[in-house]
C-alpha cells in the first residue's frame, strides 16, 4: 500500500453498502428506473451529504453533489460515473467511479483544499441499457442529446419521460450545461490488459466507435434426409463461412496499433428444425474501432466477403446493412497529459489505451473536455457477479483523479 491521500476504507464502505442494495437472489442487480435503483440513490445521497456536498437531481435525472469553489464564475470540474447495473452484474462497474469521485471531494476536505472552480460529483442516470432499451440517458441529457422520440419509449407501463420524472428529473426541460469546463471518469477496465501487464492505471485515449452490421443469407428449405448433399442451398453453411471469415478479418485488423474488435453476437436460422435444410440465416456483427478509417475498411471488406460467399455457394447474400453506426470519441489531449503527469506524481504505473466499451465520457466529450482512466479488474471479468477490483487500486485511481483536479483547477484558469 502506498501512502495515499485518499482513504481506501471509505471507498470499501461505499462499494460494500451499495452491493447490499440488490435484487434478492440476483446479485448484483440494481437497474435504473427500479425501486432498488432508487434505494441505491438514497444511499448515495446520504454519502454525498456526509461529505459536505449540496445534493440535487438535475433535469436529466442525474444525482449531483456540489462543492462550491472560491471563484464559481470560473465554471465546474465534473467527476463521476454511474450506479446502475446490468442484470446479475458486478459491484464495481460504474460504482467504483462514483466512489472514487466522491473520495476526491472527501480528500480535498481532509486536506483543507478549496478549489477556485466548483467541483461536482455525478451519478449519471441509466448508463447501462435500461428497461427502455436505451443507455447513457443521464449523460446524453446533460449535454442535450437525448433524441426527443426516446421520451415516449415504453416499458413496464411507464414511458421514459415518466421514468425520469420518478427519479426526480424534469424531462421536458433542456438543461444543457455550459459551465462544465472538464469531465473525468474512473472505471474498471473490463478487460485483462492492466492486470496482465501489472499496471495500475490505463489512461484512456479514445472510446471506440461501435458499428452493428446485419447480414441476411437466403438459401432454400429442403428435406434434410432426402436432399442430396450436392444439391442443397444451405443458408447456415454459407453463413458459417461468413462467421469464420469475419473472425479472421477482425483478427487481422486487431494486429494494428489501434484498438479493433468484431463479434458475430446474434445469430438465428429459419425454419430452425432438425429435419429441414436451413432456408435463411440472419447475423449481427458488433464491430468496435478506435480509428474510424479502420472501421470503414472493415465494412468494405465485409461487403466483399458477402459477395465472395454468395459466389462460392448457391445462396443469396444481401448487401450487409449497418443497423447502427457511432463514431469513435477521442479523449481530450490536454487532459490526457494531465492524467499522465498525475500518474507520475502518485507513482502509478500506467499506459495509454483505448476503451472498447461505451461510457458516459463519450457523451460528455460532445460538450466539454473529457477523459477517463481505467483501473485493473480481476481476470478482466465484468457484467457478472464475479466482477472484482481491489480497493487499493480504486484508491490509487482516486489519488490520480485528485492530483489531476488540482492541476486542472490551475491550468483551466491559465487557458482562459
Amino acid at each position: 500500500m502506498r501512502n495515499l491521500p485518499t482513504n481506501p476504507d471509505r471507498i470499501a464502505e461505499d462499494i460494500s453498502d451499495l452491493a447490499a442494495i440488490t435484487e434478492p437472489d440476483h446479485p448484483y442487480t440494481r437497474r435504473a428506473f427500479t425501486p432498488m435503483f432508487l434505494a441505491g440513490r438514497s444511499y448515495l445521497e446520504r454519502r454525498f451529504e456526509k461529505a459536505g456536498l449540496k445534493v440535487r437531481i438535475d433535469a436529466a435525472g442525474n444525482l449531483i453533489g456540489h462543492r462550491p469553489g472560491k471563484n464559481p464564475g470560473l465554471g465546474t470540474i465534473l467527476l463521476g460515473s454511474h450506479s446502475d447495473t446490468v442484470p446479475d452484474g458486478g459491484r464495481y462497474d460504474g460504482i467504483a467511479g462514483v466512489s472514487a469521485a466522491l473520495e476526491v471531494a472527501r480528500a480535498l476536505a481532509d486536506q483543507g483544499v478549496h478549489l477556485d472552480h466548483d467541483l461536482e460529483i455525478v451519478d449519471f442516470l441509466a448508463e447501462e441499457v435500461s428497461i427502455f432499451g436505451v443507455s447513457c440517458v443521464g449523460s446524453r441529457g446533460m449535454v442535450g442529446l437525448v433524441p426527443p422520440d426516446w421520451l415516449a419509449r415504453t416499458a413496464e407501463h411507464l414511458t421514459l419521460a415518466q421514468g425520469i420524472e420518478d427519479v426526480g428529473g424534469h424531462p421536458e426541460v433542456s438543461e444543457t450545461r455550459a459551465d462544465i469546463k472538464a469531465f473525468l471518469e474512473l472505471h474498471i477496465e473490463q478487460g485483462p490488459v492492466l492486470e496482465d501487464q501489472k499496471l495500475d492505471i490505463g489512461v484512456v485515449t479514445a472510446i471506440a466507435g461501435i458499428t452493428r452490421i446485419e447480414i441476411v443469407v437466403d438459401g432454400r428449405a429442403d428435406h434434410a434426409g432426402t436432399t442430396p448433399m450436392g444439391s442443397r442451398r444451405d443458408a447456415l453453411t454459407a453463413a458459417a463461412r461468413l462467421v469464420l471469415a469475419i473472425e479472421q478479418l477482425a483478427s487481422q485488423f486487431a494486429e494494428g496499433p489501434a484498438h479493433f474488435a468484431a463479434t458475430v453476437g446474434e445469430f438465428r436460422i429459419e425454419p430452425n428444425a432438425a429435419n429441414v435444410v436451413p432456408s435463411r440465416a440472419v447475423m449481427l456483427i458488433d464491430a468496435r474501432a478506435e480509428n474510424r478509417a479502420d472501421m470503414e475498411r472493415f465494412c468494405e471488406a465485409v461487403d466483399a466477403l458477402a459477395l465472395e460467399v454468395a459466389d462460392e455457394t448457391d445462396c443469396s447474400v444481401a448487401k450487409p446493412r449497418r443497423i447502427s453506426d457511432n463514431q469513435p470519441t477521442p479523449c481530450d489531449p490536454d487532459l490526457l497529459a494531465i492524467l499522465d503527469a498525475a500518474c507520475e506524481t502518485t507513482g502509478a504505473r500506467h499506459r495509454r489505451m483505448a476503451s472498447g466499451a461505451g461510457h458516459d465520457t463519450a457523451w460528455m466529450a460532445r460538450a466539454t473536455k473529457a477523459a477517463m482512466i481505467f483501473i485493473p479488474c480481476l481476470g478482466g471479468r465484468s457484467h457478472a457477479p464475479e466482477e472484482s477490483a481491489k480497493t487499493e487500486d480504486i484508491a490509487l485511481g482516486a489519488a490520480v483523479l485528485l492530483e489531476a483536479v488540482k492541476t486542472l483547477d490551475k491550468q483551466l484558469q491559465e487557458s482562459n
